[in-house]
């Protein structure tokens, strides 16, 4: 077993989709579950990516891609063998995200949501263009650990400040990690709206999520 998960894990990160999903599918049919296909490789390989992205090794197409084929293999293959197994995967926290009112960027929200689920995270992605009313309702109705917003824009980050109040005033802002992101944002900007975290980029998103919940590696 310990050779077919290594091997899983070497299909992963030279980005073989047809081989990855048949020996998930071989690992599976000896009897392994879901949630050790992805503890075991899956989510190595993902974290692997991310190292690599971080050395400068792998750049963001390829952290792309790492997305795609975790996100086609849970959708297409562990998530319906989990449902039928009666089972459910193993979760660290419940994170509401998307990117904020007036801004239609969706790729590197994209890629967050994508590395926060590889991570064990349950993601709620609102997609783009979300008004402060919606992060709130959304966070309140799936008691959300965190909720982590977007904007590449200069014009729209600024909304990442109503939401945090819309939050306040909503009576939840205590029991709601916020993070924020995106090309426009900085961290001098995230403290001074009140945000609790900074991603810089997905594998810092993660990382800082983790610490904020205070996950240890």
């Amino acid at each position: 077993m310990d050779e077919l998960y290594a091997k899983l894990r070497e299909s992963f990160l030279s980005f073989d989709f047809d081989n990855v999903k048949n020996l998930v599918k071989t690992i599976l049919n000896t009897g392994a579950s879901p949630n050790e296909v992805i503890e075991k490789a899956l989510r190595p390989a993902v974290e692997e990516a991310g190292k690599r992205f971080e050395k400068g090794e792998f750049f963001l197409a390829e952290l792309v891609v790492a997305g795609d084929l975790f996100k086609e293999v849970m959708d297409e293959i562990l998530i319906p063998e989990i449902q039928k197994r009666g089972g459910s995967t193993k979760t660290l926290g419940t994170i509401v995200i998307g990117t904020v009112r007036g801004d239609l960027h969706d790729i590197g929200k994209s890629i967050v949501a994508t590395m926060l689920r590889a991570a064990g995270f349950n993601v709620i992605d609102l997609g783009v263009d979300v008004p402060p009313e919606k992060f709130v309702e959304e966070a309140a109705k799936n008691s959300a650990d965190i909720i982590a917003m977007s904007a590449l824009l200069t014009t729209t980050m600024l909304e990442m400040r109503n939401v945090i109040e819309a939050l306040k005033k909503s009576g939840i802002r205590e029991k709601v990690k916020v993070v924020v992101g995106g090309a426009a944002v900085t961290e001098d900007y995230a403290k001074s709206i009140g945000a609790d975290g900074y991603g810089e980029d997905a594998v810092k998103a993660v990382k800082v999520c983790k610490e904020l919940l205070g996950i240890r590696d």
